[in-house]
């Protein structure tokens, strides 16, 4: 008699429901695996059979047929191991199973009866309580995140056997998510920078509008130190922001056993030896990439002219869309990536020009280094800032140096305008706004109106240029409670289009 058990299958970030069919019938003894499985999974034939022995069980020696249903979508993992274990101690009457229906199996099995952890517990379960399934049987260690889904029962257990003491006796309560969110404290503060106010002011424009900004400084000057202390000034995700980020995390397999819904926004920051699969996601698994990682969040790309060429310009496409689609030959995935890019890197190959140390590179040289970022990436930086290095009055001087909760205190005020103005918009930052929403909300003075014509017309502005200098000054404008954009504002945002040699891009 054939017997189905609940299971679930990963694509990228989304869940399918799946049917773990298991037939055992008389005839030359042998375990099959079918619909589309891949080597991991079929290779679930020799973890099930020792598992079973040794938890203390008949392995049947039959006929076993294993269905994974529906067979046209890609299984890959290790958790059908439990589902296709259960379905053969089912089916071979050793265990009762009555409302099986009602639950939704997941786990990897040591060849001991261990139960192991599995990546993308969250998406799944998620997609399980959409399919009205309430029950879940998950591996101890996948607790944390299994749990965070509201109203639904987790019941994580250490092995096989204790998962079939559960269903013959119904003897454990629904596991209690114990931490209801991961807050991960930050030592770091924007008063530990010395000196600095107008690059920590761009960099409060940057965070209050969600720009994307880059820093041309000497080596030592403070680019990383800055750049690590802007999640201390970013708001706390909202809990449809937090779920997002840690369904990414779990389907990447990097969210730990401890960890459970992630509310402070996430920060990555990739060496610039990195390749565009580990950037953008893909290879044979289709995982979520550094770019997806860092969604809601910041991701930091320090020495950005020391990446290779080819690796800069993937980033294009999801900077303007905020999501990434990769298609492989094994499958199609679309994985959210909404964040704010932050890249830094010296102005020469010496690193001196424009510090009080002698520059030893030529005009030939510095605009060959300064090249490899090509004018359509260019373009999709709003904010451009020159960080020069302190001076010996700064060191000495602490009157000046605004802290992470002033400047968060000026982000959040930002912030709540902007989410009042475009809740109507299916976006939350002024960096999003596309052609019709600038046209609407960024109302310029007469004389602003005056001096953008100017500007435009001398410089030679790509229209993507000009759109995200009014998203700019936007922005500024709401940190001055300003409804209008004035012409102090227009001059803040055209001051940070300023790249080498005071020239506006």
């Amino acid at each position: 008699m054939a017997v189905m058990i609940n299971t679930a299958s990963l694509t990228g970030i989304e869940g399918n429901i799946i049917s773990v069919e298991v037939n055992i019938e008389n005839g030359l003894p042998c375990f099959n695996i079918v619909g589309l499985a891949d080597t991991s999974v079929r290779e679930a034939k020799d973890r099930v059979r020792a598992a079973i022995i040794n938890s203390g069980f008949k392995f049947p020696i039959k006929k076993i047929t294993v269905n994974l249903a529906p067979a046209d979508i890609k299984k890959v993992g290790t958790l059908f191991d439990l589902p296709i274990a259960l379905g053969i101690l089912f089916d071979t009457k050793q265990i009762t199973f009555k409302d099986f229906n009602e639950f939704l199996v997941l786990g990897e099995l040591s060849l001991f009866g261990k139960l192991n952890r599995v990546k993308g517990v969250l998406p799944l379960t998620i997609e399980g309580f959409k399919n009205n399934i309430k029950n879940f049987i998950v591996p101890y260690d996948n607790a944390e995140e299994c749990s965070i889904v509201k109203n639904v029962n987790c019941y994580p257990f250490d092995n096989l056997k204790q998962v079939v003491s559960f269903i013959q006796n119904r003897d454990i309560m629904t596991y209690k998510n114990k931490n209801e969110k991961t807050i991960l404290k930050s030592k770091l503060d924007f008063s530990d920078v010395v000196g600095q106010e107008s690059c920590k002011r761009a960099i409060e424009v940057a965070a209050a509008g969600n720009h994307n900004i880059i820093m041309i400084g000497p080596p030592g000057s403070g680019k990383t130190m800055l750049a690590r202390r802007v999640p201390t000034i970013l708001p706390k995700l909202s809990y449809k922001e937090a779920l997002e980020v840690t369904k990414i995390y779990s389907a990447a397999g990097i969210l730990n056993k401890k960890q459970s819904l992630i509310t402070e926004p996430p920060f990555r920051n990739p060496h610039h030896t990195t390749t565009p699969i580990a950037l953008i996601g893909g290879g044979s698994n289709l995982l979520p990439g550094e770019i997806s990682l860092a969604h809601n969040g910041v991701l930091f790309l320090d020495e950005i002219l020391e990446f290779k060429r080819n690796v800069l310009e993937v980033l294009r496409q999801p900077i303007e869309e905020n999501f990434i689609t990769i298609s492989r030959y094994n499958g199609k995935v679309n994985y959210p990536c909404n964040f704010m890019t932050i890249m830094a890197s010296n102005p020469c190959k010496c690193g001196n020009f424009g510090s009080n140390k002698h520059c030893i590179c030529t005009e030939y040289e510095r605009k060959k280094y300064i090249s490899k970022l090509s004018g359509p990436l260019i373009d999709r930086m709003d904010i451009f800032i020159f960080v020069t290095s302190p001076s010996f009055k700064d060191f000495n001087d602490n009157s000046r140096n605004q802290s992470s909760k002033i400047m968060k205190q000026q982000v959040l005020k930002a912030r709540k305008i902007q989410y009042e103005r475009l809740k109507n918009s299916k976006i939350n930052y002024n960096s999003q706004m596309d052609n019709n929403l600038i046209k609407k909300y960024c109302k310029l003075s007469i004389n602003s109106n005056k001096l953008l014509n100017n500007i435009f017309s001398n410089y030679n502005l790509s229209a993507r240029a000009y759109n995200r200098i009014l998203k700019v000054s936007r922005t500024i404008a709401d940190l001055d409670n300003s409804e209008c954009i004035n012409e102090e504002h227009l001059i803040e945002a055209l001051h940070y289009r300023k790249f080498l040699n005071n020239k506006i891009v």
